[in-house]
């Protein structure tokens, strides 16, 4: 048999193959087999590099019934300009032990960092949701944008970051053909204020939502950075609201603002579900008193079911 040499996906590649995924079916799918204990996810690894010159994160998973294993290296280098992250992911083989696909990680972890958010919304969401808020302006907020649109009838979209008022051109060309077309605000309460999903897409270490942002029957979703202990609200915050994450099994042990609060009294046990028991239905429903928080830190899985189905889209174009 012919051993054919595994296809290798610069960025723009997997860019180009991502237009052809529906990257929340493909969470749907993922989670509901997850829930179902039909996948297998590893511990994330962090290998310490000496002298404190970075890290190397490795994220893996198995899906058995689709015949693969997968593997993303991301690694955090010390540089005299500075820090640098990049990422790879390979795809391999069950049945033969061999590679199927190498390739570059950011866009596919920007989808499916922004696809799992979205399935979340879908699932968490209250049904009449109408006031949208986006804090963070960059390819992840805007990818959280495109996949959380679709989900609701939403009647206002505000965006907010930093100094969102310097790339305001930008962004109203990129956003203007969108409906309803998002408002880029300056002030933070102002974009959250009467929200019913709030989704916290940037790389702040420390709060950007305030608990006097934080109402009843609210979603507020929270992804991962790099930096140690990280968190978009603050750890107090978590004992009143209704609290859900990717995976309870890891997540509660490596969330910033969860690591802090189990140090006040908080504890892992306070998790209403993760992800794959809300797909498959047998998480605690949120408490309409309360609002609700989806943190997300990203699980080896999602990778590699993102690889497959940019394989999938690969193979068929050849």
């Amino acid at each position: 048999m012919t051993q054919h040499s595994p296809a290798w996906l610069d960025a723009a590649a997997v860019e180009d193959r991502m237009r052809r995924v529906d990257a929340v079916a493909a969470m749907r799918d993922l989670f509901k087999a997850h829930g179902q204990g039909r996948v297998t996810q590893p511990p994330q690894v962090l290998t310490l590099l000496p002298d404190n010159r970075g890290d190397f994160i490795t994220y893996s998973g198995v899906l058995p019934e689709d015949g693969v294993f997968g593997v993303k290296v991301s690694p955090y280098v010390v540089t005299p300009s500075g820090g640098k992250v990049t990422a790879t992911t390979m795809l391999m083989s069950l049945e033969t032990g061999q590679p199927l696909l190498f390739c570059d990680s950011l866009a596919l972890t920007t989808e499916r960092t922004a696809a799992t958010t979205a399935l979340a919304v879908n699932l968490l969401a209250r049904a009449d949701a109408a006031n949208l808020a986006i804090i963070g302006s960059g390819p992840i907020a805007l990818a959280h944008l495109r996949h959380v649109l679709p989900l609701r009838s939403w009647k206002r979209v505000r965006i907010h970051s930093r100094n969102i008022f310097a790339k305001k051109e930008i962004l109203e060309a990129r956003l203007g053909e969108l409906r309803p077309v998002p408002e880029i605000v300056d002030d933070r309460s102002l974009a959250v204020a009467d929200a019913d999903v709030v989704l916290l897409c940037t790389s702040a270490g420390t709060p950007v939502l305030l608990m006097e942002h934080i109402r009843p029957g609210m979603l507020v979703t929270s992804i991962s950075t790099n930096v140690a202990r990280a968190h978009e609200i603050p750890p107090d915050a978590l004992a009143r609201m209704n609290v859900y994450c990717d995976d309870r099994s890891t997540t509660p042990l490596i969330a910033g603002e969860m690591m802090l609060a189990s140090e006040n009294g908080w504890s892992r046990d306070d998790i209403r579900g993760d992800l794959g028991e809300l797909a498959c239905g047998k998480a605690q429903a949120p408490s309409p008193d309360r609002a609700s928080f989806f943190r997300s830190m990203g699980l080896g899985i999602e990778d590699v079911k993102m690889a497959l189905e940019i394989h999938r889209v690969s193979s068929h174009a050849s």
